[in-house]
């Protein structure tokens, strides 16, 4: 790739307020730099983010620490084996003064949902979300109804070896832009929770850093960073990569390629450049790719190890 240099912020760019985002969730969510930045970029690009990770490592804390800072209603909904898709986008009741049926809007209609525990439910509830998350709307007795904006899905959910799992179909999985894992703190981490920094202690508490219209802005300038035809050229690549990778039984589709553009383009914008580097793909492509690509054989390779040889491997042209 030709060389491409850092280039100053966007004129409508914001670095002190991104900033302060960063420090308050850094402040909650302990230990954890690399996993909060993903998820203010999966927010920035207008995608959905999957917490993979077993109970009480602060899943469910990143998402009500991640709504309150940027200022956006927040709602949670427990995903159980007897949760009905009425129970998440709401439903018509009949209102006999008026004779007319009264639409009940379900927790779908906030702009932070989150779906704690996702894979606990059936997959008709799981399949209740897509419409939700792909176009931003629900469709409930012949009429169509607008979700506010922006709208933004975290979900969680357990490792699959848990009991109670159906694992999400691989529609809904294309549909949460990354997966992030929080995993174990480090000592030092789990020390300051245990000396009173708590993470559960202070998220009630938080102040909004943003607002709704302040977000959309800004998402609206993230989509506008730059990407060069080098850096198209470079994401190609990384596709053809995944899909003739020996491992791999599918490789990213067109559709993943964009959202890896997305991606790149909000990364990129979180640190405050005009344009998308390789790095800046590099940096959100283990997120984006993870959970869109099928192993060959499960016991003969870690996705993870895969997408580390697909980006040493791929050149940068």
């Amino acid at each position: 790739m030709t060389a491409v240099t850092s280039a100053p912020p966007l004129a409508g760019h914001h670095p002190g307020l991104l900033a302060a985002v960063l420090a308050q969730l850094d402040h909650v969510i302990l230990g954890k730099s690399g996993q909060v930045r993903l998820a203010l970029a999966c927010l920035l690009a207008r995608g959905h983010l999957l917490i993979e990770d077993q109970p009480g490592v602060g899943k469910t804390t990143l998402a009500h620490a991640l709504a309150r800072t940027a200022g956006l209603h927040f709602r949670r909904v427990q995903f159980t084996a007897d949760l009905l898709p009425a129970d998440l986008t709401g439903v018509s009741v009949w209102d006999a003064a008026a004779s007319t049926f009264r639409f009940h809007e379900g927790p779908v209609f906030s702009e932070v949902l989150l779906a704690d525990e996702i894979n606990r439910a059936t997959p008709r509830t799981q399949g209740a979300l897509l419409e939700a998350m792909e176009e931003g709307q629900v469709s409930e007795g012949g009429v169509t109804r607008p979700l506010p904006q922006p709208f933004f899905v975290i979900a969680t959910q357990n490792p699959a070896a848990f009991v109670g799992t159906s694992p999400l179909p691989e529609a809904q999985l294309d549909r949460f832009l990354m997966t992030v894992t929080l995993g174990y703190p480090e000592p030092a981490a789990e020390r300051q929770l245990l000396e009173g920094g708590g993470r559960s202690l202070t998220v009630r508490d938080l102040p909004a850093v943003l607002d709704a219209p302040t977000l959309l802005a800004m998402q609206a300038e993230a989509a506008r960073v730059h990407a060069a035809a080098p850096l198209l050229d470079y994401l190609q690549l990384l596709a053809r990569a995944t899909r003739t990778h020996p491992a791999l039984a599918a490789g990213l589709s067109p559709r993943a390629l964009l959202a890896l553009l997305a991606a790149s383009r909000a990364w990129a914008y979180l640190h405050g450049r005009q344009m998308v580097l390789p790095e800046d793909v590099q940096a959100v492509f283990p997120a984006l790719a993870a959970h869109r690509l099928p192993l060959r054989d499960a016991h003969a390779a870690d996705i993870h190890a895969v997408l580390r040889g697909v980006l040493h491997g791929t050149p940068i042209p």
